[in-house]
Order: structure tokens, then sequence, then C-alpha cells
């Protein structure tokens, strides 16, 4: 006999005692049937068998309950549907939460936690609660606190407030998001949303193992000022944890009665929206060309608004590696020193500002806390592998090791970005600073002259006019 089918068999009689009315819980006597729901304490969320657009495959998922139109952040059985209204979701007799297909005696989906990690042996112990965040937890005793699964651990496409994304250390769970295959496929998809945590830890959006997009660390946005993304600080509070445990990020939000979440869409843009009535996208990447990650190349630098054909250049002290490349809008092989032989160590080497710049990737950064601009300059300087460096808020350095890549300017917002050049380019900068200066001050003084001196013409010409009159009046 197929052990499936006589556990099953074993459990059919509690399995009939199928959830007819609203709750939030399920018990070893419970199961959520085809057509049942479970509906969170504060009826926010909902959890139930579904069916994408122009499909017929039932998935079991979780979606808002009070939103019109359905919207469905997690599922369970994403890679293995039921063909048809048999399936059913209950508990059993370890304790997993299970997704079986009773017209085939084939379980599609379980929660997969095994005795030696709950330390017990029977399912009594065992309930599954709907929480009105959105989260499927798997708890044993009486009390919701002793959580043995939870859904939050396995995100699928959508990140909830609370929900943590990145990676924990101990057990090395990833929790990533992964886009759906398409709108009728909740299938993984080739996109997927994540902390890299090499260097000073980052999110990234990939497309399979390239790399699409990445994102300034939520914690350095948090602590330096001249973060471009106004709008999504406005609706979200995000804070970065970074121990020995867990290297991750969560959010939560400014208003909690707005429904609000970001997501990676199945054509590899991650976005965040609100309800409003509908769905209204208030942040959205990659938006531009310089969104693409390494547009640019290796020490390129992308500006979308330079007025030019082409939204490549290079660096201070760096030059196009292929001119010909770069002719043909070609930016991929980026930037290479102008003066390779001339060493940047000890040889009156310096640093030029790149201003309103997103940072580098940060994957060969390092962080240093508590030291002044010139201390973080010095720092920097006494390394001869260190390229760059940015200070920030709260005494905060960021230096760079190696190449930089992934460099574009902000049309607001950004940070000022120091890139290391040799005696000579330094020596031409601040030849062209001081030529520029002096153009300004030339300028300058020739406006003061220039107002002044129709400050006095208009003046004179109302000093003129008033004696005329009274002049007129005597004659």
């Amino acid at each position: 006999m197929d052990p499936e089918k006589g556990v099953f068999n074993l459990l059919l009689p509690f399995l009939l005692l199928r959830v007819c009315t609203s709750t939030d819980t399920i018990t070893p006597n419970q199961s959520i049937k085809d057509g049942d729901l479970l509906v969170s304490n504060g009826e926010t969320f909902a959890l139930g068998f579904f069916s994408p657009e122009n499909s017929n495959r039932r998935y079991v998922g979780i979606w808002y309950n009070k939103i019109s139109e359905q919207t469905v952040v997690w599922v369970a059985n994403r890679e293995k549907p039921i063909n048809g209204p048999s399936g059913v979701l209950f508990l059993n007799q370890d304790g997993n939460l299970a997704i079986y297909d009773n017209s085939q005696n084939i379980t599609h989906w379980d929660t997969n936690i095994s005795v030696a990690e709950t330390g017990t042996n029977t399912s009594t112990f065992y309930s599954a609660r709907l929480m009105d965040s959105g989260n499927f937890v798997l708890f044993q005793g009486d009390t919701v606190s002793n959580v043995v699964w939870q859904s939050f651990d396995h995100p699928t496409n959508t990140m909830l407030p609370h929900m943590k994304l990145g990676l924990d250390l101990r057990t090395g769970l990833d929790r990533i998001l992964t886009s759906w295959k398409s709108r009728d496929d909740p299938g993984a998809g080739q996109y997927s949303y994540r902390v890299e945590p090499s260097g000073s830890p980052q999110l990234v959006l990939y497309n399979g193992s390239v790399r699409v997009w990445r994102s300034t660390p939520v914690w350095i946005e948090n602590e330096m000022s001249g973060s471009p993304n106004t709008t999504y600080w406005f609706l979200f509070n995000a804070s970065y944890i970074d121990n020995q445990d867990d290297v991750s990020t969560v959010y939560t939000l400014v208003n909690n009665s707005i429904a609000s979440s970001k997501f990676v869409d199945e054509s590899g843009s991650l976005q965040m929206v609100s309800w409003l009535g509908r769905w209204v996208r208030f942040y959205s990447v990659p938006e531009d060309q310089c969104d693409n990650y390494g547009r640019c190349g290796v020490y390129g630098y992308c500006d979308s608004n330079n007025g030019r054909e082409f939204e490549c250049t290079c660096l201070p002290g760096y030059e196009p590696r292929s001119t010909d490349e770069w002719y043909l809008q070609d930016a991929s092989g980026g930037c290479v020193k102008k003066r390779q032989a001339l060493a940047m160590w000890g040889n009156g080497d310096g640093f030029v500002k790149v201003a309103k710049a997103k940072m580098p990737d940060t994957s060969k950064a390092l962080v240093w806390k508590s030291l002044s601009i010139q201390e973080c300059k010095e720092k920097c300087l006494r390394n001869c592998s260190c390229t760059a460096y940015v200070v920030g808020g709260r005494g905060i350095c960021i230096t760079w090791y190696g190449n930089l890549m992934d460099v574009r300017r902000f049309p607001d917002g950004g940070q000022d970005l120091y890139i290391r050049v040799d005696a000579i380019e330094l020596a031409q900068y601040l030849k062209k600073y001081r030529s520029l200066n002096g153009k300004k001050v030339a300028i300058l003084v020739a406006s003061v002259v220039l107002t002044s001196f129709l400050i006095i013409s208009f003046v004179c010409w109302l000093v003129m006019k008033k004696t005329r009159r009274k002049f007129d009046l005597v004659a």
C-alpha cells in the first residue's frame, strides 16, 4: 500500500471536519479544503486556494482580504500546482503543514520540519495561524511565540512590512524574493532580489546570476544624508541588521492603515506600491539606463542628464579602454587609468570630488565609524589599494579597494564621492577648478558692477525727473 495514501486514509475523518466559518488557525483536527479560507484576526489577509489569471491550476496562497483586486503575496506550492479543486491543506502526523491532492493521492508541498528540529514526535502539539502581518506561522504548544516554521522565512515575490530579507548566518537560511514565471504561473522566475553580504552588504536585483540593479545599502542611506529615494523614506521606515547571526533588512510602514508592499515582477522590475483605491506605484527600478548595473563598465560614470547622446563618461583620472567601442556607445569595456605607469601612492596623488553620486558597488568596501573628514581621507591615502572614499554624517567613512563599478549621477541627492587620482590629474583638476572659480568671481564682480551702475542710473533719472517737475511748477 502506498505510504502516503495510508497516512491520508488514517487522517481522512479529521480532514472531513473542514473549516466552515472564517478562522485564523488550523489545528490537527481541522483542514482547509478548496473553497475554505483562513482569515487573519484583523481581517487584513486571507489564505486559501486560488488560480492565477488564465489558469485552472490551484495553488495555496495568501492575499489581501479587504482589497477588491486579488493581490497574492505568498504561494506555498508554487512549483507543484493541483489540477482541479481536489486539494486540502492540513497538519500531518509529524506536525508539518502539507498540501494533499486527494484525487491522485499525492503530497504537493509540506513545511519539511523534522522531529529532531522540534524536539517532539506528535502532531498534537502543533497549530498554524495566519497573522495579521500576512505571516503564516506553524507553532508548537498553546502560544504562537514558539515558532518552528513561518512563511516570512520562505518569501515568494513579495516583501511585506516586518518581513526580513537576507541571510541567517546560524542556519544558512537565505530569504530572497523571486519573481513569478508569468502572470499565469507563480513558479520561480528568473529574477531575484537579495542581500549580498560580502564587503559592506547591499541589496541586489538579479536576472539569473547577472546583476541587474543595485541599491545603496539601507543602513548607509539611514545614517548618511543625500539619499535619492525620498519617496521611499516618506512611505517606509527601513532598518538594517548586521551581526554575527544575521545580515538582513526589514521595513515598517509610516502609515499602517495603508496597505503597502514591494515585489519583483515577472519582467524584472522591483516595485513599491500602496493601495489608494487602486495600486499606486511610488517607486520602480530599473528606471533609466543608468539604473542598469555597470552600465558604463568599470571606472565608468553614468549621467542620463548630461546633455549628450551617450550617457557614459569616465571617472576623473580614467579614459575609455576602447575609444572605438565608446564611439559606438558600447561602454561594457569600461575605463582604464590615463597614465598607467604613474603610481598613485606617495607621489603627490590626491582626490577629486564627484558630486551627487551613487556610491560604487560596496562588495569590496569597508566601513569605518567615528572618523572625521580628514581622518577618512588619510585612511584611504595611506593604503595604496584604496581607490575612493565617501564621508557621511555621524562620522561614517566608507573606503573602496579595487575596481569601482556602477557609479552614476543622481539628479537630486546622492553623495560626494572622492576618486583617487595621480599627481598630474590632480594638478589639472586644481588648475581647472581655480580657472573656473576665477571666471565665477569675474562674472560675479561684473554682475555687481552692472547692477550698481543700473541702480545709480535709475536713482539719477528719478532725481532729474523730480528736479524738472519742480522747475516746470516755478515757471
